[in-house]
């Protein structure tokens, strides 16, 4: 039996376009202005803590690579019931994370980044499963780079300390959030 099927073979070719492709004027297409503007301050505060331009390009890519796969192999119909129900637990679980993390900021002495990363590989995990069979390893490498970036202590505890430029980059990224929040699209 012949498997060919231009339906995955489309599938395929945009997913590799997108890896080739993920740069911040492809990302507009599919990111809105609001995240975007989340995007560029998790940029800049990684760039701070890594003092690595290059490092921080590469995080932000692989997340941004990782957002337009997931949107398209949604927007395909790919997954099948049981990854759609683990899809919807991992937005539950990111929703969760965004107001934890807009909550530690406002409120202050709240901050707990043991609550954080295990949040944030909680995600992590969910993901892996939920796109298992759909990503190559590399894709699944690039999540876990993205997320054990964010999830690192260090670099937690340096984006919720009170000194300077973090606070602010901090405060930024919440607002973002927050924005995200009341517009219901985290």
């Amino acid at each position: 039996m012949d498997t060919f099927s231009t339906k995955n073979l489309a599938l395929q070719a945009q997913k590799k376009l997108l890896s080739k492709m993920a740069s911040k004027t492809m990302a507009s297409v599919f990111i809105d202005d609001t995240s975007s503007e989340v995007l560029d301050e998790l940029y800049r505060v990684t760039k701070e803590f890594t003092r690595n331009r290059k490092e921080a390009q590469k995080i932000i890519k692989d997340l941004i690579k990782i957002v337009m796969k997931l949107g398209i192999l949604y927007r395909n119909g790919q997954f099948s019931p049981e990854e759609l129900a683990l899809m919807e637990r991992f937005r539950k679980k990111v929703h969760h994370l965004a107001m934890t993390a807009v909550s530690f900021y406002q409120i202050d002495f709240t901050f707990d980044r043991r609550v954080m990363a295990t949040t944030l590989h909680e995600c992590r995990d969910l993901l892996h499963q939920a796109v298992n069979t759909h990503l190559t390893s590399k894709s699944h490498s690039r999540i876990n780079h993205v997320f054990n970036h964010f999830a690192d202590f260090e670099f937690l505890a340096a984006l919720y300390g009170p000194s300077e430029p973090y606070r602010s980059h901090l405060r930024r990224i919440c607002d973002g959030i927050n924005k995200m929040l009341d517009e219901d699209s985290i």
